[in-house]
């Protein structure tokens, strides 16, 4: 059978499927046949490169490189379709994975660090609905501005139509014009190359998760794309729809505030909520927020 060609097509049908255990990269010893369970080789004029199960390679007394989780792309891709491994890649580096693609007859196969395997999938399902999750770019600062004057449109305090420009799209201006802003920890979320949601967070952790804020995405985001903290971020995400990210800082944890940008639409049962910045307990050594809430400069840097 023929393997499909049309990117729309392959990114809509894809299924990430995940494979048990690690594996590794490794220079196989010149002049010795081949043995073991081996499941891709790559000759080169330098010598054989063998990917095999990280156990396989210790058996075999194989030094490798790179621990990588195995992701098989379960669509039936034409090894001729153009813009399926871009896709793929682009998404995958936006979220700052790294990733090596294995073509196979049937499948393409991607190979990401073994640390990164949930967040890889997270990535690849919503790639797979439309949506892509990058850092925020200079051009995209208007859609941005535009986005959240709609979201704000109505005030969530009154539930009153905003009188002039809402006070959220005036930080957020001023927020992207100062010197320490860090566009870093500004994510937005693109489907068909239109921004249909947006948050800005500080970094935190608890332990060694690294935890960004929530964002809501307008409605007319697939729902596995809103109520959800950004893949971008590094996450174990709760999902909650109440827009808290559920993880309190206990001990010695560092949490740092968020600011969230939520869409107009998801207002809740009980009418519009402010959902704009968020205080935890925090040792900040980098901090933008909201300076009404907690008396702090719109942007610093400690």
């Amino acid at each position: 059978m023929a393997g499909e060609s049309d990117l729309t097509t392959l990114l809509g049908s894809m299924h990430p499927v995940l494979r048990d255990g690690d594996y590794v990269y490794a220079l196989w010893p010149h002049g010795k046949a081949l043995e073991g369970d081996i499941e891709a080789a790559v000759r080169e004029a330098e010598g054989l490169t063998v990917v095999l199960r990280r156990e396989e390679a210790g058996r075999l007394g194989l030094s490798y490189d790179f621990v990588a989780a195995w992701i098989t792309l379960q669509i039936h891709s034409a090894l001729d379709a153009v813009g399926l491994t871009a896709a793929v890649s682009s998404a995958l580096t936006a979220a700052g994975i790294s990733c090596n693609v294995l073509a196979g007859f049937h499948h393409d196969h991607l190979l990401v660090p073994s640390a990164e395997r949930g967040r890889a999938m997270e990535v690849l399902k919503l790639l797979g609905q439309g949506v892509v999750v990058r850092t925020e770019r200079q051009d995209d600062r208007e859609s941005v501005l535009a986005l959240t004057a709609a979201a704000f449109s109505t005030s969530p305090v009154t539930g009153l139509p905003v009188d002039g420009v809402p006070a959220e799209v005036k930080l957020l201006r001023e927020l992207f014009e100062c010197d320490e802003y860090l566009p870093e920890f500004s994510i937005v979320a693109e489907i068909a190359g239109e921004i249909v949601g947006h948050v800005i967070s500080t970094r935190g952790w608890i332990g060694e998760l690294r935890l960004l804020g929530l964002a809501h995405q307008r409605r007319t985001a697939p729902a596995a794309a809103r109520h959800r903290i950004c893949p971008l971020a590094g996450n174990r995400s709760t999902g909650r729809r109440s827009g808290r990210t559920g993880h309190r800082p206990a001990g010695q944890s560092r949490v740092l505030s968020a600011l969230w940008i939520p869409a107009r639409a998801h207002a809740g049962r009980g009418g519009p909520r402010r959902r704009v910045g968020r205080p935890f307990p925090t040792v900040a050594p980098q901090s933008m927020a909201r300076r009404r809430q907690w008396n702090l400069p719109l942007c610093r840097a400690v």
